[in-house]
């Protein structure tokens, strides 16, 4: 088994009735182990709402979803929580307010009952760039980008074979943005691990991405690699509007800037 995620033919409804909506529509695309692949799309695409269908944070209308080797379990066991972890958008609101850092990094291994704690959490902070006195301080005594490195932390610290990322620099200064943009690059190839990468930034999906799909209106109407993103070579006229759109960003050499 060589696919680390599989998405067939996925549906997300919200709703019932004539208020229904639906959010994602026969979405269907594979990420190979050690592979990174984005999804771009305006708000409203349906992009996070398939994150959050992998994460079992919402359910499936129909389509079937394959994560880490196996069928998606309607409530995954531990085993599955420490294999795949997610990266939410807002490194503030995904952390406790009232818990110190070393709380943060602590609950998670004693929960799925690892040992070497206190090894694992400074192994932890040394990867992320934080230095290890930062672990007995607060998530509002830390800035955007200090927060976001310890939600990239505490994934970590299970020692996941895949991230599902959510705009995981969006919330941040255009100057920070770089800054994470290469932790999570070195993370990946030094930990080999597989990324799923939502974002609306084209320049980030082609940074960081081998593959691509741009989405709109619920469906993927395109999948690319990271060499025609770059180029603007695309064949579905709206991927050619949203390229078009998004040449500030490529502009911008704050984030061209990532390597």
């Amino acid at each position: 088994m060589n696919e680390a995620i599989e998405v067939s033919d996925l549906e997300v409804t919200f709703g019932h009735g004539t208020k229904s909506f639906k959010a994602v529509q026969g979405v269907s695309f594979t990420v190979p182990f050690g592979q990174s692949f984005g999804l771009v799309g305006e708000s409203g695409s349906g992009k996070s709402t398939i994150l959050r269908a992998l994460s079992v944070l919402v359910r499936p209308s129909g389509g079937r979803l394959q994560v880490a080797g196996g069928p998606l379990p309607l409530h995954p066991p531990k085993t599955f929580r420490r294999r795949v972890q997610l990266v939410f958008q807002d490194p503030y609101a995904s952390l406790h307010p009232r818990h110190s850092i070393d709380r943060i990094l602590r609950e998670p291994l004693e929960v799925h009952g690892f040992d070497r704690r206190e090894e694992r959490i400074l192994q932890s902070l040394d990867e992320v760039g934080l230095p290890r006195r930062y672990r007995y301080r607060y998530p509002h005594q830390l800035s955007g980008g200090q927060r976001q490195r310890v939600a990239i932390a505490r994934a970590l610290v299970l020692e996941p074979e895949i991230l599902l990322l959510d705009e995981p620099t969006s919330a941040l200064d255009v100057s920070i943005q770089a800054e994470i943009l290469n932790l999570l690059s070195d993370l990946r190839e030094a930990r080999q691990l597989t990324y799923l990468l939502v974002s609306h930034n084209l320049a980030v999906v082609a940074h960081m991405c081998d593959r691509v799909a741009i989405m709109s209106q619920g469906k993927i109407v395109e999948v690319t690699d990271s060499r025609h993103l770059r180029t603007g070579t695309f064949t579905h006229p709206y991927s050619q509007q949203l390229w078009a759109s998004s040449q500030g960003y490529f502009r911008d050499p704050a984030v061209l800037d990532v390597g």
